[in-house]
């Protein structure tokens, strides 16, 4: 039975005894009946840090106003303790770090960001709930009625697929070496051929985002069909915004060499092909669907960045453009968003989007409004949703 029936609860006790070692046996007492932090007590989250000889931390989370957006932790005098409580919408899911000892000032402007993140900041020793990927490793806020976030590679009673690793290059972009990760399903290889969704930003797809995992779970419970998944690296940098916002090269790439080249070696179905991707490569996705709808029944873009304003604006007019006066569009389309983006960069567009698309008859759209930043936490939560609309399996009917 806990000793404790909320946060609040501990802190008056604490704070109310006369010296520090008492105090902090209270803190032991808490840390050691509950092990998993933050806290969350309906719509509020205590997060907490314990660290011997820690002069400041605090709370970073990108939903935060100001620079940096950070909420301080305060201390409980004479003990280790750090603790910070902030509010939250039921649905959340939010990545977030523990920054320590940081001298917080502004972020923008600072020459070695790099490094102040990699001396001071960190996930959260006290929640096993995380993120990891090549560049940084987050930990994750789930609310009580947020998406589930689970490691689908954890999920050992899963029938797995298996992933082929390509090299390609291309003539028509003008790269060479660059990765391609095919999955195929489970049950692959009898002679039958599968539908074909094509993901960009294969690094993530393949890695942090657990698009392989995801389909295999998906598959075992009918929510998916069988599909081979193609996942292309990007370009890095500067590279991978010029490639996917010059939407018709990026497309005769897709159409003359990467289509073919899978073609070529995997039994795929040429009338069920989809197109897919997140951020910048959801604009990719966009055009390229947008300019062969014959070629690409399905379109899933999560978090395109549609501003009207910017360097890309006139890309982005004229894509917008696309998707409301055209007269053919893929069959399903798949879009989010997250409810913690840039309002004018991706909220705001992507509901005008949706707008532009419900009450087109000859496609069946799904929207979905997700409680995330622009984070591939919100991404992967997402996916399994997107993945089962695009190519849904017998459990839809």
């Amino acid at each position: 039975m806990a000793e404790w029936t909320s946060f609040d609860s501990f802190l008056q006790e604490a704070k109310a005894t006369s010296n520090d070692i008492d105090r902090q046996a209270l803190v032991d007492a808490l840390l050691e009946e509950r092990t998993v932090w933050p806290w969350v007590e309906g719509d509020k989250a205590t997060f907490v840090l314990d660290r011997q000889g820690t002069t400041s931390a605090a709370l970073n989370l990108d939903t935060l106003p100001g620079d940096p957006p950070f909420a301080p932790m305060s201390n409980l005098i004479g003990t280790r303790l750090w603790y910070v409580t902030e509010t939250f919408r039921p649905d959340d899911l939010l990545d977030y770090m523990i920054v320590i000892d940081d001298p917080m000032t502004p972020l923008a402007g600072d020459r070695d960001l790099v490094g102040r993140v990699a001396r001071h900041w960190g996930t959260d020793a006290l929640n096993p709930l995380k993120m990891q990927t090549a560049q940084m490793d987050v930990s994750v806020l789930r609310m009580p009625t947020a998406r589930p976030f689970p490691d689908w590679s954890a999920f050992g009673a899963v029938t797995r697929g298996k992933i082929y690793e390509h090299d390609i290059a291309s003539e028509e972009i003008g790269f060479r070496n660059r990765k391609l990760w095919v999955y195929t399903p489970p049950g692959y290889g009898s002679g039958s051929v599968h539908p074909l969704l094509i993901l960009n930003d294969g690094q993530w797809m393949a890695g942090p985002l657990q698009a392989p995992y995801i389909a295999d779970a998906l598959i075992k419970h009918q929510r998916m069909m069988p599909t081979v998944i193609a996942m292309i690296q990007s370009a890095e940098g500067e590279g991978r915004t010029k490639e996917y916002f010059d939407g018709e090269q990026f497309t005769v790439f897709l159409l003359t060499e990467l289509i073919p080249y899978i073609q070529t070696r995997y039994y795929v179905d040429s009338g069920r092909v989809g197109i897919g991707g997140v951020d910048e490569g959801a604009v990719a996705a966009m055009s390229a669907a947008a300019r062969s709808p014959s070629m690409f029944s399905r379109m899933m873009a999560i978090s395109p960045p549609l501003s009207a304003k910017g360097a890309n604006a006139e890309v982005t007019q004229d894509l917008n453009r696309r998707y409301e006066t055209s007269p053919a569009l893929p069959k399903r389309i798949f879009t989010s968003v997250g409810r913690y983006e840039a309002k004018s960069r991706f909220t705001r567009p992507a509901q005008n989007l949706r707008q532009k698309l419900a009450g087109r008859r000859d496609l069946d759209l799904k929207f979905v409004e997700i409680g995330s930043g622009h984070s591939l936490v919100g991404f992967r939560s997402v996916l399994p949703e997107a993945f089962a609309w695009l190519f849904p399996g017998a459990a839809f009917g």
